[in-house]
């Protein structure tokens, strides 16, 4: 019997399929793994590699496949070969910290990315890892690494760094205990420096990573914290700008106050007026 393989690494860690232990590969891990072989360097596949790729025998890949395809799942292209469908962006716009968060935050998101002429994402955290639900590209920026629905772990980003810094004490130990992936010389890969870094933006409320990502392109990375209704951080807002081109403290006073805009408009009693807070 063919038996799933963990989900593929994201970020040096790696999300596992349940119950794809040897010999114990359930309905529902077998379908996580079919849509797991698809990823950013591999939007379309054929049959036999979706098989491969996820671990599977050809036959139990055609039928799950079909199946998906039917509901909506997957696509067919003319040559074959086959993308992830349109229902799966259906159902993702359905999660309360993902593109719902997208929509409210677009128009200050834009005015942003017009404001600054920069890179500008918007992250939220799931486990680990920053997964940017909007991703806006500057002509002539710094090359943009994240794309909507990219992934990159915590400590590399400025996003991530924010969002970590105002996490629960167990999910900073998870990262600061496990694996810290390099991505270049300047990645923060020691645990104690990652902890000042986090004490840092939490005394300041700003994130900035320099050359954290890429080592060909220098940038640098602002970011800020987005809060929700309880006042709690949702997301992370950033810009990313050729380093050398800006100071950080030139881009802050924009980013908070574009922040401030959306976590106004997700109901964050910090970010409303005076005489509308809560007495």
């Amino acid at each position: 019997m063919s038996t799933t393989r963990p989900l593929r690494p994201v970020g040096g860690r790696s999300r596992e399929v349940p119950g794809s232990g040897q010999g114990s590969a359930t309905a529902a891990s077998r379908v996580l793994a079919v849509l797991d072989a698809f990823g950013p360097a591999h939007a379309t596949l054929t049959l036999s590699e979706i098989s491969r790729r996820a671990g599977l025998s050809l036959t139990t890949t055609h039928r799950l496949v079909g199946e998906l395809r039917v509901w909506g799942a997957l696509e067919r292209s003319e040559d074959g070969r086959y993308g992830i469908g349109l229902r799966l962006l259906e159902l993702g716009a359905l999660a309360p910290h993902g593109l719902q968060l997208r929509e409210l935050a677009v128009p200050y998101v834009d005015d942003l990315h017009q404001a600054t002429r920069a890179n500008v994402v918007l992250g939220v955290r799931d486990g680990a890892d920053v997964v940017y639900v909007e991703a806006l590209r500057a002509r002539g920026a710094v090359r943009l690494m994240s794309r909507i629905g990219g992934r990159w772990p915590l400590h590399a980003t400025g996003t991530g760094q924010v969002l970590l810094a105002f996490a629960g004490p167990e999910v900073q130990e998870e990262v600061l205990s496990g694996p810290l992936t390099s991505f270049t010389p300047h990645t923060i890969t020691d645990p104690a420096a990652l902890r000042r870094t986090l004490a840092e933006v939490r005394r300041t409320g700003v994130a900035v990573a320099e050359n954290q990502l890429t080592a060909d392109a220098p940038a640098l990375a602002v970011a800020v914290p987005v809060r929700g209704r309880g006042d709690e951080v949702v997301a992370a807002l950033g810009v990313t700008v050729a380093a050398g081109t800006t100071q950080a403290s030139a881009l802050a006073p924009v980013l908070n106050a574009t922040a401030r805009g959306i976590s106004r408009a997700l109901g964050a009693p910090s970010a409303q007026p005076p005489s509308r807070r809560c007495t």
